[in-house]
This record gives structure tokens, C-alpha cells and sequence, in this order.
């Protein structure tokens, strides 16, 4: 074992391990006012009840999110691509294969990206999931140290029993989000998995500091590539912002929210329900559309195209102060750059049979106070993909998350096939039995 981890203390007796595991039994049965669930850390018991109460089964294994293919395409592109070997050189000094640890760093939505460190214990760990690829986010396998500490923004270290999966209960692990330096957006996760020694003060001590040695490293290479690109010879009447990602968030949002990036710059610009609508209908038809079809599709039949020329210009005028690579082009009307929205991602996730993490991406519907046609269309169209979704191909964990949500809470037969899937002595079983009754 190397250097750094040699901490072997045990940091949960089995007095303690024997309170813990009882009063996760009995949070699992629904009674969250046992009294031995008051002997549980606070920030380990607020954990387990978010977990309990997103449905998250106690032992679940982890959904693979990123298959190969893209996985290697991602973390590529991944900010913390360019400060694996920082992090490397800081918890995985000398012979790395024999650390007694594994590393892990995962993305801002707990996906784990690269797990390095001692090769026996990642053979013992790839059994319950802890592989690259798959999504580790407390809303997936419930309380862990990367989940948890991005759920919460914070460092978090998690002892054995603590791990709200049963699966998990022989290791122990600590971990620190990191940030990005000038937006202060969380960009992934830094975890370290082993035994006790992983949960010392020491440990804890460790990967903060990685973490933030990280973040100034981010912050150095992003000043020196500024310093380069500005001492380029260039026209500056010809310089044009180029955009490497936009976003328009229009779940659960009355108002949608556009977010472009650029050179690791980001803009967030509010939008009107009218500019909205028109931006969305650009990113769903992405090839373009005649004013006429765009009118359509934004005010009903019948309307003029000069109701929207107006609009547009006012579009414009917005988008060239703010974001000018997003301008739409005209004749046909489309946009220059491809805009990404967070509801094709809930449908991209759905085709790749991410359904889990797709339910966690789902807001809420799409621009719901819009009466725009090609919105109501959209709309609809997510909605019935989450829906079908649920019915063909959902476990039992992630139907019963749905059925909590708007959508679900009405939806007799989401219920009834829920209740199919419970087992017969369930605790369960009575509350959806009460909820079909009352809507039948």
C-alpha cells in the first residue's frame, strides 16, 4: 500500500456498524421515526431519506449510462480530461496497480468517467458496478460519497454501513466536487474507494486539496490559452465569438433559459415565452422553416407571417448582444449552430435505456404555459416517450419514481403495473392499491 494510505484505524466498531445496519432496515420499511435512526450522522440520515424517498432500492445495481464507444468520446471532451495525471500524481503515488485504493472521477451528474488504482480491488468492486461508465449519483444507488457529495456541492466521507446500497457495505470511500474556477459550476467528482483507511481525516484532507489543486490548474491553463489567443496576430473588426455549446432548458420552465459557452465562457439568457417558443421550434426542425410554417407552428393557422417578422427582429436583436452565433438565418428560417435542448437529452437518454436517469433529467413538461401548436406537439411527444418508456421497459425502482411525479400521480395504469411488480407482502402494495381505487 503506498504511503499516503497507510491509516488502517477501524472507523466504524461493530457496535456502531450493527446500529447503522439496523436503522437503515428501518428506514427501508418506511418507519423514519425509529430512534435509532437519531444515532445515524445527520448528513448520512438526510441522505438515506432522500434516497428512500426517490425510491431507490437498496440494492440496485448502477445503470451503464456511457457504453464504450462514447464513454471514450466524453472524457475526451470532459473538462478534467486535461488533469488526470495532477490527480494521479496526488492520490496515486508510485506503483499505482498496487495502491491499496481506487480512484475514481466521475462528471457533474455522477457518471463515473475513469477509475484507476490497485487491480485487485478493482476487480472486487467492478461486481457491484463501480465501473466507468456507469451512474453513481445518489439519486441511482442512493448515499455514497460521489453521489452525495454532489448532491451537496461539499466533500462527504461515507463508512461502510453508511452506503445506502447494501452492495456497498464493505467499502468505504471520500470524495470533493470540483468546481469550475470563474463560474463556480460543479464540473465532476473526485472519489477515493477503500477501506477504513479512505475515511480518515487525513483522506479527507487529501482530496479537497485535489480537488482544489485541480481548479487552480484549470484556471492557470485557461488564463495562459487567453494569453496566447490574445497575442496572435488578428483582425479585430473580424473576430467572431465562436460558440462549442448552446442549450436551451425548457422543462418544468414557463420561461426558457438559454446557455451558451464559449472559450470557457458561459451566458445565460432569460427568454420570453414568445422568443422561446420560436428557438425551440428552430432546434426541433433543425433543418429550417418558411415563415409560413414558422408562424404557423408558433401562433396557429391562419396567422400572417408579418406577426412574426416583428418577433424575429426583437429574437435578433436579443441574441446579437448576447450569444450573435445563434442569430437565425432566413429564407429559410434556421439556425447557423446546433442548439442542444434538455429535453432531446431526456430522449436521447430514453433511447440509450438510460430510463433512471432520464426521470431524474425530466423537469417537468416542456414550456407548460405555452399554447403555441408546435410546443403542444412537442410537449406531448416527451411526454408520451417518458410515459412509454416507463411501461415497456422500467424497473420497478424507476416506475415507482415516476408514478411520484405529475405525470405518473394520475396515470392508472403506471399504478396498476407497478402494483403487478411489487412482491406480495410488500409494504408498499396498500398505498397503490388506495391511489387506483380513488381514481377508478
Amino acid at each position: 500500500m503506498s504511503a499516503s494510505w497507510h491509516d488502517s484505524r477501524d472507523l466504524l466498531p461493530a457496535a456502531s456498524r450493527l446500529i447503522i445496519e439496523r436503522a437503515h432496515e428501518e428506514l427501508l420499511a418506511g418507519n423514519l421515526d425509529d430512534q435509532r435512526l437519531a444515532q445515524v450522522r445527520p448528513l448520512v440520515r438526510e441522505s438515506w431519506e432522500r434516497s428512500w424517498r426517490r425510491r431507490v432500492g437498496p440494492e440496485a445495481a448502477p445503470t451503464l449510462d456511457l457504453a464504450t464507444d462514447e464513454l471514450d468520446a466524453y472524457r475526451l471532451a470532459h473538462p478534467l480530461a486535461s488533469a488526470m495525471e495532477m490527480i494521479r500524481a496526488l492520490l496515486l503515488p508510485g506503483d499505482s496497480e498496487d495502491a491499496g485504493v481506487i480512484i475514481a472521477v466521475g462528471d457533474q451528474a455522477g457518471r463515473l468517467l475513469w477509475i484507476e488504482g490497485d487491480r485487485q480491488l478493482q476487480s472486487l468492486t467492478d461486481d457491484m458496478g463501480f465501473v466507468a461508465g456507469a451512474n453513481w449519483a445518489e439519486d441511482a444507488v442512493g448515499t455514497t460519497a460521489p453521489g452525495t457529495a454532489l448532491a451537496l456541492g461539499q466533500s462527504v466521507q461515507i463508512r461502510g454501513a453508511e452506503h445506502y446500497n447494501r452492495l456497498v457495505h464493505p467499502w468505504s470511500c471520500s470524495a470533493a466536487p470540483v468546481r469550475d474556477p470563474e463560474t463556480q459550476r460543479v464540473l465532476g467528482v473526485i472519489d477515493i474507494t477503500g477501506g477504513a483507511e479512505v475515511v480518515s481525516p487525513q483522506a479527507r484532507l487529501l482530496v479537497d486539496a485535489t480537488a482544489r489543486a485541480v481548479e487552480s490548474e484549470l484556471m492557470v491553463a485557461r488564463l495562459r490559452s487567453r494569453s496566447e489567443a490574445s497575442n496572435r496576430p488578428h483582425a479585430a473588426a473580424s473576430r467572431t465569438r465562436a460558440t462549442s455549446r448552446a442549450t436551451l432548458h425548457v422543462l418544468g420552465r414557463d420561461r426558457a433559459r438559454l446557455e451558451t459557452e464559449a472559450s470557457h465562457e458561459e451566458s445565460m439568457i432569460e427568454l420570453s415565452a414568445r422568443h422561446a417558443a420560436i428557438l425551440l421550434m428552430l432546434a426541433v426542425h433543425s433543418r429550417g422553416l418558411s415563415a409560413e410554417h414558422l408562424c404557423e407552428l408558433v401562433y396557429g393557422p391562419g396567422v400572417s407571417p408579418d406577426t412574426l417578422r416583428p418577433e424575429m427582429v426583437r429574437l435578433r436583436k436579443v441574441l446579437e448582444r448576447r450569444a450573435p452565433e445563434l442569430v437565425p438565418e432566413s429564407r429559410p428560417y434556421r439556425l447557423p449552430i446546433p442548439l442542444e435542448t434538455d429535453a432531446h437529452d431526456v430522449l436521447s437518454l430514453l433511447d440509450r435505456g438510460a430510463h433512471r436517469v432520464a426521470l431524474t433529467a425530466y423537469r417537468g413538461p416542456v414550456l407548460p404555459e405555452s399554447a403555441s401548436p408546435g410546443v403542444v406537439e412537442f410537449r406531448d411527444s416527451v411526454r408520451r416517450a417518458l410515459r412509454e418508456a416507463m411501461l415497456s421497459e422500467a424497473s420497478l425502482d424507476v416506475l415507482l419514481a415516476y408514478a411520484e411525479i405529475p405525470e405518473g400521480q394520475m396515470d392508472a395504469e403506471i399504478l396498476r403495473l407497478a402494483l403487478e411488480m411489487l412482491p406480495a407482502r410488500s409494504p408498499k402494495r396498500a398505498g397503490l392499491v388506495a391511489r387506483i381505487e380513488r381514481l377508478e
